[in-house]
């Protein structure tokens, strides 16, 4: 059992609620960040909570916001930490060219207010620090797998947003003696992906289109390819990073790539419909083959003003030097969002059972 103490930031999001959950079960004392909002933002991580007056409590959740540099300071003193998983940031692409300047600030200063904090409270020497960067650095020019060393090209402000906090975490290490590392992640998924991603966009819309209360998909660019793993898989990544003597950047991920269109013939494939493609472009249709029921079509608005197509990452470094592999296979990955959406829609059914 660990007696440390972590802070996570951004820990109501898909990644820090799993983060908080290896780390519990690892005897870590968890700190998370979390926005001040009107409706409740806590639901990946209300089954963690226990009331902070409870003896012997150690997970406990702090107001707080990348945009602002004396909150930040004020939790980390109060905090103590002895490791920072710096998981906050706007992190939709699409709508990252919608909101450019917030997505800098909160993506690309929040993490300088951040490593800033560690310096002026002279935690640079005793606390270690993880940066989520994110593989939208690599811009998917060409077909080969990206690897630490391949050259970033960012093709939207949330990547560029990140290109500037990957390089500010370098910078710190180097100029002050920071133990602080980059987690390059891979596109990494699971039922509690945020509902606007297309993974689980993809899946939700499976469930409803299965239970009858939506008619079809609709999706953008149907070839771009990724390499998807589970975030449960990558969280343990993150983790291994900050046990390193020596920090360092690394690439997460499975080494595999598939399309949006596989995605979305496995998601339909796990409730037992046949997808069959029909014309070409913004033109094409998915058909299922036994009904002859539209479920897929295409809808412009969802292509990105600039395209990444292809996404394939490298984990060798991660493999050697971490013993870092996934465990979750695509296949499972996408069964498990799916099944877990029908669950979902069956609540708001208001069903008590799938089957009955």
């Amino acid at each position: 059992m660990s007696d440390k103490t972590a802070l996570i930031i951004g820990v109501t999001g898909q990644d820090g609620s799993y983060l908080t959950e290896l780390l519990l079960e690892k005897g870590y004392h968890v700190h998370g960040l979390k926005r001040r909002s009107s409706s409740f933002n806590t639901a990946r991580v209300d089954h963690l909570y226990v009331d902070p007056r409870t003896p012997g409590v150690r997970f406990q959740m702090h107001f707080g916001d990348l945009t602002d540099a004396t909150n930040l300071c004020r939790v980390i003193q109060e905090v103590q930490p002895d490791e920072i998983y710096n998981l906050g940031a706007q992190s939709h692409v699409q709508v990252s060219f919608e909101t450019p300047e917030y997505t800098a600030n909160t993506d690309a200063l929040g993490t300088l207010r951040l490593l800033e904090a560690m310096r002026i409270l002279k935690f640079e020497g005793r606390c270690r620090y993880y940066q989520a960067s994110t593989s939208e650095l690599f811009g998917g020019l060409g077909e080969t797998a990206q690897c630490e060393d391949t050259p970033f090209h960012p093709r939207s402000p949330y990547a560029a947003a990140k290109l500037y906090a990957y390089w500010m975490t370098v910078n710190y290490r180097e100029a002050y003696g920071y133990h602080a590392s980059n987690g390059i992640l891979f596109n990494h998924e699971s039922p509690r992906r945020g509902e606007t991603f297309v993974t689980r966009k993809i899946t939700r819309a499976v469930a409803a289109i299965e239970w009858g209360m939506q008619d079809k998909l609709y999706l953008g660019n149907l070839d771009a390819k990724r390499d998807w793993g589970h975030a449960k898989d990558y969280v343990e990544g993150m983790w291994r990073i900050l046990q390193q003597e020596v920090p360092d950047d690394y690439v997460l991920a499975t080494g595999e790539v598939h399309t949006v269109r596989e995605f979305v013939e496995r998601a339909f494939d796990v409730v037992g419909r046949t997808v069959e493609w029909d014309g070409e472009g913004a033109g094409e249709v998915g058909y299922d083959r036994r009904t002859g029921q539209c479920l897929v079509e295409i809808d412009p608005r969802y292509f990105r003003p600039a395209e990444v197509d292809f996404l394939l990452g490298d984990p060798s470094r991660a493999r050697a030097r971490l013993g870092w592999s996934p465990t979750i296979s695509f296949s499972d990955l996408v069964t498990e969002m799916v099944m877990s959406d029908v669950n979902v829609m069956m609540r708001e059914r208001g069903r008590n059972d799938l089957h009955g």
